[in-house]
């Protein structure tokens, strides 16, 4: 096993990828880390900026990269791989002692429908990642349920900039209630057409009520053409030349960073119609910018919002008017829970120390995790 000598410099770390919001942010604010993320290969034939096939997921490349890296920490991307190009892989990492971290984002792949080749990989990572890791006490428990072996469980950071956080903090609550519903590209695991209709009556309802509340259900141009679930297409073209009172539909191009965020923090609450998912990084923008998430109760959404999300319950079943309307109804009476730009800052300082930790242990040839009986806990080999 490769070991970093003491006084030797930063450990370097290569992100899988390197190029995304939640891992830029497991670095200190201040730059001052004992730890240095270094950047994504170039992937021969992708444009400029695209990560994705992760080259140092490939054997050949980590043969002839080794001396490049003292760590490597999966996040995303195995997908691109099958279950044999991986095993190859981990061989390859053995062979040569380097150490892998991995962090288990996705027990269920938003991308995927079926389900299965993840869970494999899934199952032979956790199996063989020298250090585990995972956002929620919720996920934890289920990979140490599924595989045997229970991550140490380190939060998510903040997803929009400090300098954004906390701002609605000072404001008075909005009239009108404004609520989004934005479809994007029409990601895998949406299923908009399970909760559209009954989020369109509620509307109605509340309005009726003398609630002033207004729906915008946005979507990229992309979209409308396509043979999307459950026919959101159908449902656009019905309602885009005769939308009801408070609904409005949007066709736009996606959102560069400024604008998601202007975006998000001009919303009450942020629906996300997911049919499957684990965690999620719209959930902690939307924390860190006072909006509400409403979605169904879908992997461990719940516990990572901290109280910040409204559900509806079965994400196999459309909810009924009346239940949005309450939920609807109590996002219009009080924010969500508070998150300042000083506590997401003090978070982030603590994720970066415990990321430098756990590096630093699988360095010197410790296996970390937090299963009961497990080779060490972090306290201990640090």
């Amino acid at each position: 096993m490769s070991s970093v000598p003491e006084g030797a410099g930063p450990i370097r770390v290569r992100q899988v990828p390197s190029a995304h919001a939640y891992v830029e942010n497991l670095l200190p604010v201040d730059g001052s880390a004992t730890v240095v993320h270094l950047p994504d290969p170039p992937v021969p034939g992708a444009p400029p900026g695209q990560w994705w096939p992760h080259p140092a997921l490939a054997a050949d490349w980590v043969h002839e990269h080794v001396e490049e890296q003292d760590v490597l920490h999966v996040h995303f991307g195995t997908e691109g791989r099958t279950l044999a190009q991986l095993t190859e892989w981990l061989g390859a990492l053995r062979s040569l002692g380097l150490p892998l971290v991995h962090t288990v984002h996705d027990i269920d792949h938003p991308h995927l429908v079926d389900q299965a080749p993840h869970r494999e990989q899934l199952a032979l990572l956790v199996a063989e990642a020298d250090g585990l890791l995972t956002l929620t006490e919720g996920a934890a428990a289920v990979v140490e349920r599924e595989h045997g072996r229970r991550p140490l469980v380190v939060p998510h950071p903040h997803i929009a900039p400090l300098e954004r956080i906390g701002r609605r903090l000072e404001r008075e609550a909005s009239v009108p209630l404004r609520v989004g519903l934005h479809l994007k590209s029409l990601r895998t695991n949406l299923a908009p057409m399970r909760v559209l209709p009954a989020l369109v009556e509620a509307v109605a309802e509340l309005r009726a009520a003398g609630i002033e509340v207004e729906l915008e259900v946005r979507a990229h141009p992309d979209l409308l053409g396509k043979d999307t679930e459950g026919h959101a297409e159908i449902w656009w073209r019905s309602v885009e030349q005769d939308a009801p009172a408070g609904v409005h539909l949007l066709v736009a191009p996606r959102l560069g960073d400024d604008a998601l965020w202007d975006y998000l923090e001009g919303l009450d609450v942020s629906v996300l119609p997911y049919a499957w998912g684990t965690h999620s990084g719209w959930v902690e923008a939307c924390r860190d910018l006072g909006t509400w998430v409403l979605a169904p109760e879908v992997g461990h959404l719940l516990e990572q919002g901290a109280g910040s999300v409204l559900t509806w319950g079965d994400p196999d079943a459309s909810p009924a008017a009346a239940t949005l309307v309450h939920l609807l109804g109590r996002a219009a009476g009080s924010p969500p829970p508070p998150v300042t730009a000083a506590w997401r800052r003090a978070q982030r300082e603590q994720i970066a120390a415990t990321h430098a930790q756990v590096y630093a242990a699988v360095t010197a040839g410790h296996r970390l995790d937090a299963s009961l009986g497990g080779d060490a806990s972090l306290e201990e080999r640090v």
